[in-house]
């Protein structure tokens, strides 16, 4: 009976605290902001701390730093993303039609030549109507989810909040942050206090493997894929690379979708002309091939432990129940609930209801 009450007071709580998250979803985003950069800022307030400084100064020091690069960053790049955005978005249909005209030719080519090899072929105007509907729709819809994100007062209230509130949750959080983590370490049932810390350690390691890791692999890489595809005189080729970067979250999947976004853009800007193309697929294998041989070994490992499928799901799921938070939280919560998933695993391998598959106890299937 203690069990089974101890067991639902958890799971009301954990019902509570979910319903107050999706219900406050809306004002959460710079507070879960500010976390996520505390968290990425602790080791270096830590070494601040080791050298002599207190924590306040230490903290002060490395949060004033941080924010007036970033805010220096914004300030330089915003106005031009919202921009690129708004401009891309508009030119989507542009882009869809140049793209027909340039391919078009080829597949007329390709299905005279399947033809003549005897090949059963679609109907070329049936394929093209619906080629070209299908594409219509859905830059309609890419463009209209763009220009309302970027255009109007949204983005410039996002920005607002995250510049002004983000900096004061982080600076208060970092600052106390060795203190909530030892008074929630005093919290723990003493009897379970070891298994506890040993998950939570590991649930530590795997979004420290996020947010210290994965974030500063995307920024890298969109840094690449912005520069390199702009100096190739690829059109919004800023935004398309910091795009592709921010998609790599998604393994595989994420940098694979970007990149073919570019090449669908600079095949419908250049046509078949090799130079820029050349510039702009190098580009792409340069940053897979430092992200495979040095970024992703050196700062994610494989202390995330997700399997693709899993982050492409906790993504969509984020991003439904909790929109654009929801994306920001969906891989460490993911990360978190692995490990849990993988410690409940372990547990019942060595409980009796797997070794003996009804329940009981090896005692009484002896006797």
């Amino acid at each position: 009976m203690v069990e089974a009450g101890r067991t639902r007071f958890w799971l009301i709580g954990g019902g509570i605290i979910a319903l107050l998250l999706y219900l406050l979803r809306a004002i959460l985003l710079p507070f879960v902001a500010g976390m996520a950069v505390a968290y990425f800022l602790d080791p270096a307030v830590d070494k601040l701390e080791e050298r002599g400084l207190n924590r306040t100064l230490a903290t002060f020091i490395v949060t004033a730093v941080f924010f007036t690069v970033l805010i220096t960053v914004v300030i330089l790049l915003f106005p031009i993303l919202q921009a690129q955005v708004v401009g891309f978005a508009n030119n989507v249909p542009a882009y869809v039609e140049r793209l027909r005209v340039v391919i078009w030719p080829l597949f007329e080519e390709a299905g005279a030549a399947l033809s003549v090899a005897g090949i059963a072929v679609p109907d070329a105007a049936e394929v093209r109507d619906a080629a070209v509907g299908f594409a219509g729709e859905a830059a309609n819809w890419i463009g209209g989810i763009l220009r309302r994100f970027w255009s109007g007062g949204l983005a410039l209230f996002n920005v607002i909040s995250l510049l002004f509130i983000t900096p004061i949750v982080a600076f208060y959080l970092l600052r106390d942050w060795d203190n909530m983590i030892a008074r929630i370490d005093g919290l723990l049932p003493q009897g379970n206090a070891d298994v506890i810390r040993e998950q939570l350690i590991l649930v530590d390691q795997a979004i420290a493997g996020f947010v210290r890791g994965q974030a500063t692999v995307a920024m890298t890489l969109g840094i690449i894929y912005g520069l390199g595809w702009s100096l190739a005189g690829l059109e919004f080729g800023l935004v398309l690379g910091l795009g592709t970067g921010v998609l790599a979250f998604v393994p595989y999947v994420g940098a694979a979708l970007g990149f073919v976004i570019a090449l669908i853009v600079a095949f419908a800007q250049f046509g078949p002309e090799f130079t820029p193309l050349a510039m702009i697929i190098g580009t792409f294998a340069f940053g897979q091939t430092l992200d495979a041989s040095f970024l992703t070994p050196k700062l994610v490992g494989g202390r995330v432990g997700l399997h693709p499928v899993w982050v492409i799901f906790a993504l969509m799921a984020g991003g439904t129940l909790f929109g654009f938070l929801g994306v920001l939280i969906a891989v460490p919560t993911g990360a978190a609930i692995g490990v849990l998933v993988r410690y409940a695993a372990s547990q019942y391998r060595i409980s009796k209801y797997f070794v003996n598959g009804d329940g009981s106890s090896p005692e009484d299937t002896a006797s």
